[in-house]
Protein backbone atom coordinates (compact mmCIF):
# COMPACT_ATOMS: atom_id res chain seq x y z
CA UNK A 1 0.00 0.00 0.00
CA UNK A 2 1.21 3.52 -0.80
CA UNK A 3 1.68 5.96 2.07
CA UNK A 4 2.09 9.74 1.87
CA UNK A 5 4.20 11.21 4.66
CA UNK A 6 4.76 14.90 5.36
CA UNK A 7 8.08 15.70 7.08
CA UNK A 8 8.96 19.15 8.41
CA UNK A 9 12.73 19.56 8.66
CA UNK A 10 15.09 22.33 9.60
CA UNK A 11 16.47 23.92 6.48
CA UNK A 12 20.08 22.83 7.10
CA UNK A 13 22.75 21.46 4.83
CA UNK A 14 22.53 17.65 4.67
CA UNK A 15 18.94 17.22 5.92
CA UNK A 16 17.78 15.83 2.59
CA UNK A 17 20.82 13.51 2.40
CA UNK A 18 20.10 12.07 5.84
CA UNK A 19 16.53 11.22 4.87
CA UNK A 20 17.53 9.70 1.51
CA UNK A 21 20.26 7.69 3.28
CA UNK A 22 17.74 6.49 5.86
CA UNK A 23 15.50 5.09 3.11
CA UNK A 24 18.31 3.44 1.17
CA UNK A 25 20.11 2.15 4.27
CA UNK A 26 17.00 0.50 5.71
CA UNK A 27 15.82 -0.79 2.34
CA UNK A 28 12.60 1.22 2.35
CA UNK A 29 11.05 1.85 -1.06
CA UNK A 30 10.88 5.52 -2.01
CA UNK A 31 8.27 6.12 -4.73
CA UNK A 32 8.52 9.91 -4.77
CA UNK A 33 10.04 12.73 -2.74
CA UNK A 34 9.45 16.47 -3.07
CA UNK A 35 11.01 19.17 -0.92
CA UNK A 36 10.59 22.91 -0.71
CA UNK A 37 10.49 25.85 1.66
CA UNK A 38 7.45 26.48 3.85
CA UNK A 39 5.93 29.72 5.06
CA UNK A 40 8.74 29.76 7.66
CA UNK A 41 12.08 30.47 5.97
CA UNK A 42 14.16 28.09 8.15
CA UNK A 43 11.83 25.09 7.68
CA UNK A 44 11.31 22.87 4.62
CA UNK A 45 8.52 20.39 3.96
CA UNK A 46 9.28 17.03 2.41
CA UNK A 47 6.47 15.00 0.96
CA UNK A 48 7.54 11.38 0.80
CA UNK A 49 5.55 8.63 -0.91
CA UNK A 50 6.55 5.11 0.04
CA UNK A 51 5.15 1.61 -0.23
CA UNK A 52 4.78 -1.03 2.44
CA UNK A 53 2.53 -2.43 5.11
CA UNK A 54 1.67 -0.73 8.41
CA UNK A 55 4.68 -2.27 10.18
CA UNK A 56 7.08 -0.76 7.64
CA UNK A 57 5.25 2.57 7.85
CA UNK A 58 5.63 2.59 11.65
CA UNK A 59 9.35 1.91 11.27
CA UNK A 60 9.76 4.70 8.72
CA UNK A 61 7.98 7.21 10.96
CA UNK A 62 10.05 6.19 14.01
CA UNK A 63 13.29 6.45 12.03
CA UNK A 64 12.34 9.85 10.57
CA UNK A 65 11.50 11.18 14.05
CA UNK A 66 14.97 10.16 15.28
CA UNK A 67 16.78 12.31 12.73
CA UNK A 68 18.35 15.49 14.14
CA UNK A 69 16.80 17.93 11.66
CA UNK A 70 13.27 16.49 11.85
CA UNK A 71 10.66 18.75 13.43
CA UNK A 72 7.42 16.88 12.69
CA UNK A 73 6.36 13.72 10.83
CA UNK A 74 2.73 13.21 9.77
CA UNK A 75 1.23 10.24 7.93
CA UNK A 76 -1.25 11.85 5.54
CA UNK A 77 -2.52 8.58 4.11
CA UNK A 78 -5.55 8.23 6.39
CA UNK A 79 -6.00 11.98 7.02
CA UNK A 80 -8.11 14.25 4.86
CA UNK A 81 -5.52 15.83 2.61
CA UNK A 82 -4.96 17.49 -0.73
CA UNK A 83 -2.24 16.15 -2.99
CA UNK A 84 -1.04 17.40 -6.33
CA UNK A 85 1.60 16.54 -8.87
CA UNK A 86 2.88 18.36 -11.93
CA UNK A 87 3.75 16.66 -15.21
CA UNK A 88 5.40 18.07 -18.30
CA UNK A 89 4.66 15.84 -21.28
CA UNK A 90 6.24 16.33 -24.72
CA UNK A 91 4.19 14.71 -27.47
CA UNK A 92 5.10 14.09 -31.09
CA UNK A 93 2.97 15.99 -33.59
CA UNK A 94 1.93 14.54 -36.91
CA UNK A 95 -0.55 15.80 -39.50
CA UNK A 96 -3.98 16.01 -37.98
CA UNK A 97 -2.96 15.18 -34.42
CA UNK A 98 -2.69 18.80 -33.22
CA UNK A 99 -6.45 19.27 -32.67
CA UNK A 100 -6.81 15.91 -30.93
CA UNK A 101 -3.93 16.66 -28.55
CA UNK A 102 -5.35 20.14 -27.84
CA UNK A 103 -8.76 18.61 -27.08
CA UNK A 104 -7.22 16.08 -24.70
CA UNK A 105 -5.24 18.91 -23.09
CA UNK A 106 -8.49 20.85 -22.55
CA UNK A 107 -10.24 17.81 -21.04
CA UNK A 108 -7.45 17.44 -18.47
CA UNK A 109 -7.30 21.22 -17.94
CA UNK A 110 -3.68 21.34 -18.97
CA UNK A 111 -1.61 24.19 -20.36
CA UNK A 112 0.37 24.19 -23.57
CA UNK A 113 3.82 25.44 -22.55
CA UNK A 114 5.81 24.82 -25.74
CA UNK A 115 5.06 24.04 -29.35
CA UNK A 116 7.26 23.38 -32.38
CA UNK A 117 6.65 21.95 -35.82
CA UNK A 118 7.33 18.44 -34.51
CA UNK A 119 6.20 18.45 -30.88
CA UNK A 120 3.93 19.99 -28.29
CA UNK A 121 4.66 20.14 -24.55
CA UNK A 122 1.78 20.29 -22.12
CA UNK A 123 1.68 20.84 -18.38
CA UNK A 124 -0.90 18.99 -16.32
CA UNK A 125 -1.40 19.50 -12.60
CA UNK A 126 -3.60 17.40 -10.35
CA UNK A 127 -3.84 14.23 -8.32
CA UNK A 128 -1.57 11.37 -9.47
CA UNK A 129 -4.55 9.45 -10.89
CA UNK A 130 -5.36 12.37 -13.20
CA UNK A 131 -1.74 12.51 -14.39
CA UNK A 132 -1.73 8.74 -15.02
CA UNK A 133 -4.97 8.99 -17.00
CA UNK A 134 -3.63 11.85 -19.14
CA UNK A 135 -0.42 9.94 -19.88
CA UNK A 136 -2.40 6.84 -20.88
CA UNK A 137 -4.58 8.83 -23.28
CA UNK A 138 -1.58 10.67 -24.78
CA UNK A 139 0.62 7.55 -25.26
CA UNK A 140 -0.82 6.63 -28.69
CA UNK A 141 0.29 10.05 -30.05
CA UNK A 142 3.90 9.31 -29.13
CA UNK A 143 5.23 10.61 -25.84
CA UNK A 144 8.77 11.82 -26.55
CA UNK A 145 9.67 12.89 -23.02
CA UNK A 146 7.99 13.24 -19.66
CA UNK A 147 8.94 14.69 -16.28
CA UNK A 148 6.84 14.37 -13.13
CA UNK A 149 7.43 16.44 -10.02
CA UNK A 150 6.39 13.95 -7.37
CA UNK A 151 3.53 14.51 -4.97
CA UNK A 152 3.16 17.51 -2.71
CA UNK A 153 0.47 17.27 -0.05
CA UNK A 154 -1.09 19.14 2.86
CA UNK A 155 -3.84 18.24 5.30
CA UNK A 156 -7.17 19.85 4.60
CA UNK A 157 -8.33 22.68 6.82
CA UNK A 158 -10.79 21.87 9.54
CA UNK A 159 -14.38 22.31 8.49
CA UNK A 160 -17.26 22.97 10.84
CA UNK A 161 -20.89 22.26 10.15
CA UNK A 162 -23.54 24.83 10.97
CA UNK A 163 -27.16 23.93 11.12
CA UNK A 164 -29.32 25.57 8.51
CA UNK A 165 -31.95 26.53 11.10
CA UNK A 166 -29.50 28.54 13.22
CA UNK A 167 -27.91 30.08 10.18
CA UNK A 168 -31.19 31.20 8.65
CA UNK A 169 -32.66 32.53 11.92
CA UNK A 170 -29.47 34.52 12.59
CA UNK A 171 -29.52 36.01 9.10
CA UNK A 172 -33.23 36.88 9.44
CA UNK A 173 -32.50 38.67 12.75
CA UNK A 174 -29.62 40.60 11.18
CA UNK A 175 -31.71 41.56 8.16
CA UNK A 176 -34.64 42.66 10.33
CA UNK A 177 -32.29 44.79 12.47
CA UNK A 178 -30.91 46.44 9.36
CA UNK A 179 -34.39 47.21 8.06
CA UNK A 180 -35.66 48.59 11.43
CA UNK A 181 -32.62 50.74 12.14
CA UNK A 182 -32.70 54.15 10.51
CA UNK A 183 -29.63 55.23 8.62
Amino acid sequence: MKHTISVLVENHFGAFDRIATLFSGKGFNLTSISIGETEIHDISRMTVVTEGDNQILDQIIKQLNRLIDTIKVVDLTAAYHVQRELALIKISLSKGSMEQVKNINDIFRGNIVDITNNSITIEITGPPDKIDAAVNVLMPFGVIEMARSGIVALTRGEQTKKTIKNNSSESIKKKSQLIKEPK
